[in-house]
């Protein structure tokens, strides 16, 4: 899994790599295989819709300090 960012803590988990940092656009590779990031899933775990669990990528983000990228402004 991929997430793009403007901003990004000093060390990130393990299980996390920033692929590319061109331009303010940082790139985030996960290793979903990793179990501290099966963790951390567990515990954001929600109901994010009726009968559908999962977890928000903003709620990961902000556990990570990720920045995203607001891909909600219209151009």
């Amino acid at each position: 899994m991929k997430l793009y960012a403007t901003s990004i803590p000093q060390a990130l988990p393990r299980w996390a790599t920033v692929i590319s940092n061109n331009a303010g656009l940082i790139e985030v590779e996960i290793n979903d295989e990793g179990p501290g990031f099966h963790s951390i899933i567990e515990e954001l775990s929600t109901e994010i819709q009726p009968g559908v669990v999962g977890v928000k990528a903003s709620d990961l983000c902000q556990r990570l300090s990720i920045e995203m990228v607001d891909t909600s402004e219209e151009n």
